[in-house]
C-alpha cells in the first residue's frame, strides 16, 4: 500500500520545555509556526517525544525536518544532517522513536516515506530542570532559526538542502 503525499513539508519537533535546553525543539517549532503561518503546505507538529503514531504523518509528507537538541554535540552547535530509515524498524519502543526509526516505520506500515529527511539539532549545554535555555543555546538560536528558514524554503522550492 502506497500512501498519497498530502504535506509538502512536515516539521517534527521534540523536547521537554521543563528541561532547559531540551526545549529547543518545541521553541523552534513555535518560531516556525509564526514564520510559516501563511504557508499551508508546511505542517508543524511538536511533541515531548517522537512516538510511533507519527509514522502516518511522515508517510503522507514529501519532506520532513526533525528538530531536536543533541546531548552528543558541543553546546550551542547547530547542525543539519540527512536522515535515512533505520535498518531494523522492528524493535519499537513504546514511548520514544528516533528519526531513522520513524522513517522506517512509515515505510513499513504505509509503504511510503518522504523523499527527503533532515535532522536539525542544537547542542544542549544543560538538560537540568528549568525553563530557560543555557547561554550557549540562546546564542545559537539566531543561527538555528536562519538554518530552519533556509531549509524549509529550499524544501518548498523543491531543492535538496
Amino acid at each position: 500500500m502506497t500512501t498519497q503525499h498530502t504535506t509538502r513539508v512536515l516539521i517534527l519537533a521534540c523536547g521537554n520545555t521543563l528541561r532547559t535546553d531540551d526545549g529547543v525543539g518545541p521553541w523552534l517549532a513555535d518560531w516556525a509556526e509564526q514564520r510559516f503561518s501563511n504557508q499551508p503546505e508546511v505542517r508543524i507538529i511538536s511533541r515531548q517525544q517522537w512516538t510511533p503514531d507519527l509514522a502516518e504523518d511522515i508517510a503522507q509528507s514529501e519532506t520532513v525536518l526533525f528538530l531536536d537538541c543533541s546531548i552528543e554535540s558541543a553546546p550551542g552547535s547547530v547542525s543539519l544532517i540527512p536522515v535515512t530509515p533505520a535498518a531494523s524498524p522492528h524493535v519499537l519502543a513504546t514511548h520514544h522513536q528516533s528519526a531513522p526509526q520513524l522513517l522506517a516505520l512509515a515505510q513499513q506500515l504505509y509503504g511510503s516515506s518522504p523523499g527527503t529527511a533532515r535532522l536539525l539539532t542544537v547542542g544542549a549545554g544543560s538538560t537540568e530542570l528549568g525553563e530557560e535555555f543555557s547561554e550557549s543555546v540562546r546564542d545559537a538560536l539566531p543561527h538555528a532559526c536562519a538554518l530552519l528558514e533556509q531549509t524549509v524554503t529550499r524544501f518548498l522550492a523543491g531543492l535538496n538542502p
